[in-house]
C-alpha cells in the first residue's frame, strides 16, 4: 500500500516535511535535490532530528550536537546506531512510502 507524503513539485534543497506513519514519526529532507526519509528520532537518545541543523549533507541533532552523514545514515562524530532510513516510493506526482 503506497502512503503519499508530499507532491514532487515541492521538494527542492532545505525542504523538511514530518509526517506520522502507523504511529512512527518520519522526516523527509532534501539534500543535494535528493529526497532522504528517516525517523524522526536521533538513534542516541530519541530527540525529534527536525528541530537539528544541517550543513551540507551532514544533520546535527539539536540535543547532543551528534552528527550524521545523510548519505550513509551513520554518525561521523560519535558511537551511536546509524539513523533508520526508509525507502522512498514514488506514484505519479507524489513521493512516499510503500507499507
Amino acid at each position: 500500500m503506497f502512503v503519499a507524503l508530499e507532491r514532487l513539485i515541492n521538494l527542492e534543497d532545505g525542504y523538511r516535511g514530518r509526517f506520522k506513519v502507523r504511529g512512527h514519526e518520519l522526516l523527509l529532507i532534501v539534500v543535494d535535490r535528493q529526497p532522504i526519509l528517516m525517523e524522526n528520532r536521533c538513534p542516541h537518545q530519541g530527540a525529534p532530528l527536525h528541530t537539528g541543523t544541517l550543513d551540507g549533507a551532514v544533520l546535527r541533532c539539536a540535543r547532543h550536537g551528534i552528527a550524521f552523514d545523510l548519505a550513509t545514515g551513520r554518525p561521523v562524530d560519535a558511537s551511536c546506531p546509524p539513523l533508520r532510513r526508509l525507502a522512498l516510493a514514488y506514484d505519479g506526482d507524489r513521493i512516499g512510502l510503500d507499507l
